[in-house]
């Protein structure tokens, strides 16, 4: 499937908005979050941006192959709804960082991560169904962020309190 110009700019846009959100409440090297006990499988602090920026590209190109295969099937109420749910799904992914850095509310943030990873499975369905191909290539942004629930919720365990 080709991407039109105007589409992926837009996906990009989002995209990009979401992680300049996410990256202004995230401080790893706050005293706060360097005191919380974390499990053995949290990944270094340097992994994340390496992971987020690929999935944020990911995520950017992806959608817009989804959304110019809904616009040429000539379906605008599922391009409007698959539009919709992307943009509630950014706004998970940024409230987040919010919740968890800023809020310093791990266990709100691990329940806030479950709906976005709920959110991001359902982005592959719809995705999926445009595209297998394409479902199958943003499936990687669903399990990082069922993963991010998994280490959200085992930090906020780790941490009663706080």
């Amino acid at each position: 499937m080709s991407i039109r110009t105007a589409t992926l700019a837009g996906t990009a846009i989002a995209t990009t908005a979401t992680a300049v959100a996410g990256s202004i409440a995230t401080d790893p090297s706050s005293g706060w979050y360097r005191r919380l006990r974390k499990p053995p499988f949290q990944p270094p602090s340097s992994v994340f941006p390496i992971v987020w920026t690929a999935l944020y590209a990911d995520l950017a190109a992806i959608s817009a192959v989804a959304l110019d295969g809904l616009d040429k099937r000539s379906r605008p109420a599922e391009r409007r709804r698959y539009r919709q749910a992307l943009a509630a799904n950014l706004l998970l992914n940024a409230g987040w960082s919010w919740l968890f850095w800023r809020g310093r509310r791990p266990w709100l943030a691990a329940a806030e991560c479950a709906v976005l990873a709920a959110s991001s499975a359902d982005l592959v369905r719809r995705t999926a169904r445009v595209s297998p191909a394409a479902g199958t290539a943003l499936a990687p942004y669903a399990l990082w962020c069922s993963f991010a629930t998994v280490l959200t919720t085992a930090i906020a365990r780790r941490n009663p309190g706080r």
